[in-house]
């Protein structure tokens, strides 16, 4: 009797949400809806239009024109009348040299609306970089000051030895009553008689 109730449950919801279309299930990805125009990668049409736009800005391109023109002209001057598909205004060839034209400067926009894009993102990176050397800079900078400003404190070995050199002297003078001059070292005491020799 249980599972006569679950398939109960599962056709007929009960309560507000109760309706006559399907549930929608979670657990699967819907189904892809169908398109009534063709679709088409994007990124594959950008890179088919930039080799176009690429090959129509060489040299290759323009010779190889050429040489379809001329022979174009030459074939419906010179070839006998039945095979002539152009006579000489050589309309057909200038529809074609406009069609030709009308593909080619949209597709050439876009080849350049993709480089735009790349340069404003290689622009951003590029900032962003420099935004980072900036920052790391002055990051260097407070770090040098800092450590010079903690240079400027730390005793050196000719600081100590001064302030020895005068504790010394000190220390001395009061020993000897003020009479005698103070010398830390032999090599500094005055010339002629010596102070121990008195």
């Amino acid at each position: 009797m249980a599972p006569d109730r679950d398939t109960t449950r599962d056709r007929m919801p009960a309560g507000a949400t109760a309706t006559s279309r399907p549930r929608a299930r979670l657990d699967q990805p819907r189904p892809p809806r169908r398109r009534l125009l063709p679709e088409w990668d994007p990124e594959a049409f950008g890179r088919l239009s930039e080799r176009i736009a690429r090959f129509l800005g060489t040299g290759r391109f323009i010779v190889w024109m050429t040489v379809v023109i001329i022979l174009w002209v030459v074939w419906n001057v010179a070839a006998p009348v039945h095979l002539r598909f152009d006579r000489y205004p050589f309309i057909f060839l200038t529809l074609m040299l406009s069609l030709q034209a009308s593909y080619a400067a949209p597709l050439i926009l876009l080849a350049q609306n993709r480089q735009d894009d790349r340069d404003r993102v290689n622009l951003e990176q590029d900032r962003k970089q420099n935004e980072r050397s900036i920052a790391d800079t002055e990051y260097l900078t407070r770090e040098i000051a800092a450590l010079r400003m903690g240079l400027g404190e730390v005793a050196t070995r000719d600081w100590i030895r001064s302030e020895l050199q005068d504790a010394i002297k000190e220390l001395e003078h009061r020993q000897n009553g003020h009479h005698a001059e103070a010398v830390v070292f032999p090599a500094e005491r005055p010339h002629g008689r010596d102070v121990d020799d008195r």
